[in-house]
């Protein structure tokens, strides 16, 4: 096998949205320390070094250049309008050719990886652009999109097996039926080579 499987990753980048400043300490305090939990579940003593980033794409600001037209893809800013003594940034990656192309802004709360301003930002537009489902960069990193896809998959899942399982009390039907009717098919066996393996579908 690959020299990277069956090993516990030493690093970890972790992102994540839909949280004001407001709820920043919990994030810090509840949610990461549940992490850190499950890590020590794993193997006593496992300790990855955590960068955690909170992206922020429900807000007021907007950037203009100084000429007609949007800023150009892959616009940072990190200056002036940014908090003061915080790690946080805008960073506006896809193009805009209708519209006011409206940055995310980018919250840096944990950082024991001690990347370079520079590094990270680098890092936060490159996972811009690798959306399967996207040719060219989306608004926010990839591991967000991903992770609404798979919640919301396991949310159809979920919603899925209450109903069946209500049905069966009930004494209604058989089998696993959606939320919209329809009957949810048996998840098809995965094939050896991919088993062990991380994919987006």
């Amino acid at each position: 096998p690959p020299p990277n499987v069956e090993r516990k990753p030493q690093q970890m980048i972790i992102f994540r949205d839909g949280v004001s400043e407001s709820q920043f300490d919990q994030v810090l305090n509840v949610e990461l320390q549940a992490i850190f939990k499950a890590c020590n579940d794993i193997e006593a003593d496992y300790k990855p070094k955590v960068t955690l980033i909170v992206a922020q794409k429900n807000h007021h600001t907007k950037l203009f250049p100084t000429g007609p037209g949007n800023v150009q893809p892959g616009t940072i800013v990190d200056a002036q309008i940014c908090h003061p003594r915080n790690f946080d940034f805008y960073l506006c990656p896809q193009a805009g050719p209708i519209g006011t192309s409206r940055p995310t802004h980018y919250h840096v709360l944990l950082d024991e990886n001690n990347f370079t301003v520079d590094d990270l930002q680098i890092l936060v537009h490159a996972l811009s652009y690798v959306y399967q489902r996207s040719t060219t960069a989306i608004s926010s990193v990839a591991p967000i999109n991903y992770a609404h896809l798979a919640a919301s998959q396991m949310q159809q899942f979920l919603k899925a097996d209450e109903f069946s399982d209500t049905a069966s009390r009930s004494g209604r039907g058989e089998g696993s039926v959606a939320s919209g009717g329809g009957h949810v098919p048996e998840l098809p066996a995965l094939h050896q080579n991919v088993c062990h393996t991380m994919f987006f579908c």
